[in-house]
């Protein structure tokens, strides 16, 4: 018997080699050579809470992108026989057979004893769908149609997933298009902080001397005033007669001219730590700008940081102007934001008989629960030490 001499042989018999290790070995070769992201995102991975935050993020921008698509009405449509509604439950059987999702409509009354409005169901029923005709709108402003993607199959029909507010708006539709505000008002506001941070905190750390100095007492004194009497002072001497565009973005300025500290300081470090750094010389020595010198050789060296900094800076942006609209000093009406939609729970009569008027608030903890996981998933995969 001829045997192969790449074949193992084991009391005579041909054995191939054992190809779990061969997958182990491939598997350190491609850790010793993969870059710096991958390594993150394969440390990223293993975060089971952050990898669950994702998603949830990305399904949350979605909702909240295409509001017009997604909610059944439009946020100022108003039904005046439905005020202060509460949530309309959704049924799939009738009579012990299955029919598909609808609702039952709702008629209003007036308790006898407490005098306060009641809705009972009439038991009519109001068929729903998906990919349904309602109220037209444009979506972004731009492609006109009336396709919603769910809500009643027939024009006219009063659906409800969240109640009504004491004007007869729906919840669930202005809690859509309160999200777009909000979300989007922190992305905007962390680019400002982030263009702002990452200039003044590279120009302290690779200058040093009087820029440095400039940069670091101005950095002391916002710090040492509290945030929220701060932001108040500045939203207060906005003009009341400006637009809605206009407040939105001096707004995101506001918040990132109190924010970037934090961020120029890590800056500042990070650049101190390698600005002597063999690499930076022979930039300079090679005849670079200074400008390309901090933004193409020293700060990509920690630009995980930078990420990881400015996902934990999110959430304390959308709870910022959360805050402020709540207490009437940000965002203002029409503007609708998930801050201006609290409003209407400053009240513990509001909150003890209206309770769905709260649902905004649990968009804000879910939301700001996954930018938190997302991250310490970053944080965790982005530290050298782990």
């Amino acid at each position: 018997m001829t045997v192969d001499p790449n074949v193992i042989t084991n009391a005579g018999i041909g054995l191939e080699p054992p190809k779990p290790l061969l997958g182990k070995k491939r598997a350190q070769e491609d850790y010793e050579v993969a870059d710096q992201w991958k390594l993150m995102w394969w440390k990223f991975r293993k975060h089971r809470m952050a990898m669950i935050a994702l998603p949830v993020i990305a399904v949350m921008y979605l909702l909240t992108m295409c509001c017009e698509f997604f909610s059944p009405t439009l946020p100022l449509e108003r039904f005046k026989s439905h005020k202060d509604c509460p949530p309309t439950a959704i049924h799939l059987f009738h009579e012990g057979s299955f029919v598909g999702p609808y609702v039952l409509e709702k008629e209003s009354g007036l308790d006898p004893v407490t005098y306060r409005r009641t809705f009972v169901d009439s038991g009519e029923i109001i068929k729903l769908g998906f990919f349904v005709k309602g109220s037209p709108y444009k979506l972004w402003n731009l492609i006109p149609t009336n396709i919603h993607f769910f809500g009643p199959q027939e024009l006219g029909g009063e659906f409800f997933l969240m109640g009504t507010d004491s004007l007869g708006r729906d919840v669930f539709t202005r809690a859509l298009y309160g999200g777009r505000v909000s979300l989007s008002f922190a992305l905007v506001s962390i680019f400002f902080t982030f263009m702002i941070g990452l200039t003044l905190g590279g120009l302290s750390g690779y200058m040093g001397g009087l820029v440095d100095g400039l940069v670091q007492r101005t950095i002391d004194v916002i710090m040492s005033i509290p945030s929220i009497p701060l932001w108040m002072a500045l939203a207060a001497a906005l003009p009341k007669e400006m637009s809605s565009y206009t407040q939105y973005l001096l707004m995101c300025i506001i918040m990132s001219l109190i924010g970037w500290t934090g961020l120029a300081r890590v800056v500042r470090g990070k650049i101190l730590s390698v600005r002597e750094e063999e690499f930076v010389t022979a930039a300079r020595l090679s005849g670079a700008t200074h400008k390309r010198v901090i933004f193409k050789h020293m700060i990509p060296m920690f630009m995980s940081y930078i990420i990881v900094s400015i996902t934990g800076s999110i959430p304390a942006t959308i709870l910022g102007e959360t805050a402020l609209s709540f207490l009437g000093l940000g965002l203002q009406a029409p503007t609708i934001s998930w801050g201006t939609l609290l409003q209407d729970c400053q009240t513990i009569e509001a909150i003890a008989q209206q309770p769905w008027k709260m649902f905004p608030a649990a968009f804000i903890v879910i939301t700001v629960l996954m930018f938190n996981f997302a991250g310490d998933g970053l944080r965790d995969a982005a530290d050298p030490y782990k």
